[in-house]
């Protein structure tokens, strides 16, 4: 089998290689700020959609081996994915490009008052955003020429599915994630049992469509807002996913082994991926021992700098009663930042 190298040796290459390790392959994850030796017949897949060029990357992008060109061009610019998704019909909100010359009240007349303002390039966890509400003291930023402006939705919840496309076209999908953000970061996430089945053939619709139209291989994820009219796609991951790590406790396939299987055209089996499942990102604050002692908390800890909004670690938890997890949840050490969406969760779950 091909050895695999992956773009990036954040804690999502990590766990692509410990992945593929279970399988007997060869997963390599790359830093993208220094050069690595990779074979000749190596496959090339990512776990980052942003870097910036290099000598390095070039070598990369020429290899032969290397996955989803396409997709790398279109989805990391926001202009570029917004135009595929009204290109391939897919709902999004209703946006346009601005630039150097755009003014506020053009943008409130065109959007419908309250705006999102999101950078093209390299913005994430609420990064590279600027939102207006109707501030009367309200000015546009310096960086409005490399940027969207997107129509603030009202929606009712954000969802995600995680899929994957094989090279030969098989394909794979895990059910709707409900998701809860805080200051743009994603905190919490929960799958309950056939929890939003309403929409799940929609979105596997959406993505594998999207996929097709990329020829896409490996996980891919989709984030929506769910609202009075549908679903509406708000960003896109060409990659494994943080709302996707509850598969590591509660499917029988994880999204990282589904990404190695895809790339390397192994089969990509129907998932089992029954009852609850819950994730906690652990964000911003040192390792707290006694998350060792929280019933049915599996944990991942990435070793990395503790810094104030980064993602460090996280915990899974999968029963099959909705109630136990709601009960974990309710008694595991969190600080305060918590507590809003750990609420919301706890409800969602049933617990009284």
């Amino acid at each position: 089998m091909k050895p695999i190298y992956v773009l990036g040796n954040g804690q999502l290459g990590n766990m692509l290689q410990e992945a593929g390790s279970r399988l007997g392959l060869t997963v390599v994850p790359m830093p993208i700020d220094r050069a690595t030796d990779i074979p000749a017949d190596a496959i090339i897949t990512a776990e980052r959609e942003h870097w910036s060029p290099s000598e390095f990357i070039n070598s990369i992008l020429s290899h032969q081996g290397w996955l989803n060109d396409k997709t790398f061009i279109e989805i990391p610019d926001r202009r570029r994915q917004k135009a595929l998704l009204d290109e391939l019909g897919l709902p999004t909100s209703k946006w346009c490009i601005t630039t150097a010359v755009s003014e506020l009240q053009e943008l409130q007349e065109r959007l419908g008052g309250k705006f999102l303002l999101k950078s093209a390039r390299d913005g994430y966890d609420g990064k590279g955003q600027w939102r207006f509400t109707g501030q009367t003291d309200a000015q546009l930023p310096e960086w409005k020429e490399a940027a969207i402006a997107e129509q603030f939705i009202d929606f009712e919840t954000e969802v995600s599915i995680v899929g994957a496309r094989s090279p030969s076209g098989q394909f794979a999908f895990y059910e709707l994630t409900e998701n809860f953000h805080d200051d743009g970061i994603l905190q919490l996430s929960i799958k309950t049992e056939g929890g939003f089945a309403k929409y799940q053939g929609q979105a596997e619709e959406y993505l594998s469509r999207l996929m097709e139209s990329l020829d896409y291989v490996g996980v891919m994820a989709i984030e929506f807002f769910v609202t009075k009219e549908g679903l509406l796609i708000n960003e896109i991951a060409p990659r494994v996913h943080n709302s996707g790590h509850w598969t590591q406790a509660g499917a029988s396939v994880s999204q990282f082994e589904l990404h190695v299987r895809a790339v390397c055209d192994l089969p990509l089996p129907k998932i089992a991926q029954s009852g609850c499942s819950l994730m906690v990102n652990l964000i911003g604050a040192a390792f707290d021992p006694r998350w060792y002692a929280a019933p049915g908390a599996r944990i991942h800890w990435y070793g990395k700098e503790v810094r104030p909004g980064r993602k460090l670690g996280h915990l899974n938890f999968h029963h099959y009663d909705p109630n136990q997890v709601a009960q974990w949840l309710s008694e595991l050490p969190l600080d305060e930042r918590y507590q809003s969406n750990r609420e919301k969760v706890i409800a969602r779950l049933g617990l009284e």
